[in-house]
């Protein structure tokens, strides 16, 4: 078991959202389905984060797994060993 997430990609994911709708942030990065969870943090510690939307717009979800606004990009992606 592990609580460190794996590195999904160094840039966030572009994603258009929809008002009032839910989504789950993959916060391990194992996911097959980025930036979204596909249940693959089984046994990692690590849990999927909701978001709901506000609005329908284009958001920016963290694909570092490091952001400290988690699930959204803080470009926390810039400062990686």
């Amino acid at each position: 078991m592990t609580d460190t997430p794996i590195i999904a990609q160094t840039a966030p994911y572009p994603t258009e959202v929809e008002e009032g709708k839910t989504y789950f942030w993959c916060a391990c990065g194992r996911s097959s389905k980025q930036p979204f969870c596909d249940g693959s943090h089984k046994d990692t510690g690590l849990t999927p984060v909701k978001y709901t939307a506000e609005a329908s717009k284009k958001v920016f979800f963290c694909g570092c797994k490091h952001s400290g606004k988690k699930p959204l990009c803080d470009g926390s992606h810039n400062h990686l060993d």
